[in-house]
Order: C-alpha cells, then structure tokens, then sequence
C-alpha cells in the first residue's frame, strides 16, 4: 500500500523473472501494473515481502546503482526543456554521434534528422513542439541508452500507429534478448508476441 493510504494495491503477488525473458504485464486499469514498475527502482518501496534483482533486495542497493541498471519508459513520458541531443545525453553523456543515430534508429525515431535543426531541435518541458507518439520514441531511445539490463516500458507504443508500434515492439524484443523486458500494456498484438504474460485482475 502507498504510505498515505492502508488500501491495499497488490496482495500475494510473485513474480520471478529471468534475464533474456520478455513479459507483459496486462489487467484493467488500477490492477497494479504500474505499480509494479514503480517498485523495482524503488519510486516506492514495498511495505511487505521484498524485490530482488540477483538475488539482492533492491533496499540494500544505492539509488544509482540500482537504477543504473533499468531504463524507463513511463505511462506520462516527460522530456525537458532543451534540444534532442541534451535530452538523450542525461541517459549516457559520452554517447558518441554514431550510437545516437543507432539508438534513435532502434527506437524509430530517426525522425528526428528531418527537424529543422535535427538532433540539436529545441523542445519545450514534456516534449512540446513533438507530436505525442514523436515525444515517446524520443524517450524510449533515452531509456535504451541508459545501458541497462532491465527495461521498464509502461505502455510505451500507446501514442503510435499501428505499423510504428509493430516495427518498434520487433527491434526491442530483438535488441533486449539478452536483458529483462517488462511490457506494460493493453495492446493485444504486444500481448501476443511476448513470451510471458501476466495478468493482474
């Protein structure tokens, strides 16, 4: 339960999931999916039971540590103020021209080149001046730059048509086989070709 309430979110939930495994996590809205990928960071801790990552409770591992290891792609993607480049840079500032243009290449969003300014185009606070389904490959690129061996996407192709989210979806599970991927989602078509599902009712 959240500290300011005693309502519980999630009850006698156990989850194992191995490294190279792809998983969807599926329910109805308030199920707890999101939830979920808050507490693996620690944005929340757990008030019973514990999460590991390697066998280590994720409380024993510094902040940066931890989520040095997981890139993030949340439900309401926030970018900041300043140009694409600077936004991708908070994820791996030694990231060399080449492995942006491979990331955003991975992420679909080589878009980004046709901008007035290309990588270096200013946007506003939450991606202003990008359209929605623009703002969310930008910051799926930046979690996938993070370098880590957890990805956290919470319905991460919501904003995309259907033909971007196949072709994203596919270099993802490709490019993430030999890391964990936590799908939250309500797409059907992700839910299919996911290994793993899981279902919070």
């Amino acid at each position: 339960h959240y500290s300011d309430d005693e309502t519980e979110v999630l009850s006698h939930v156990s989850i194992d999931i191995p490294a190279g495994k792809s998983v969807a996590l599926v329910g109805p809205s308030g199920g707890g999916k999101t939830t979920i990928c808050s507490l693996l960071p620690r944005f929340y801790d757990v008030t019973g039971g514990k999460i590991t990552v390697d066998g280590h409770d994720v409380r024993s591992l510094t902040l940066k540590s931890l989520r040095s290891q997981i890139g993030v792609v949340q439900q309401d993607v926030y970018l900041f103020c300043g140009t694409i480049r600077e936004n991708l840079l908070m994820a791996d500032p030694s990231a060399s021209d080449r492995k942006l243009e491979e990331t955003l290449a991975l992420a679909c969003a080589s878009f980004v080149y046709t901008l007035p300014q290309g990588i270096d185009t200013k946007i506003g606070e939450y991606g202003h001046g990008l359209s929605e389904g623009q703002a969310q490959r930008i910051a799926v690129a930046r979690a996938l730059l993070s370098g880590g061996d957890v990805w956290l996407l919470d319905e991460a192709t919501s904003a995309l048509d259907t033909t971007t989210a196949d072709r994203l979806v596919t270099n993802l599970l490709h490019a993430g086989r030999d890391k964990i991927l936590i799908f939250v989602t309500h797409d059907p078509r992700l839910v299919a070709v996911c290994p793993q599902l899981i279902r919070l009712e």
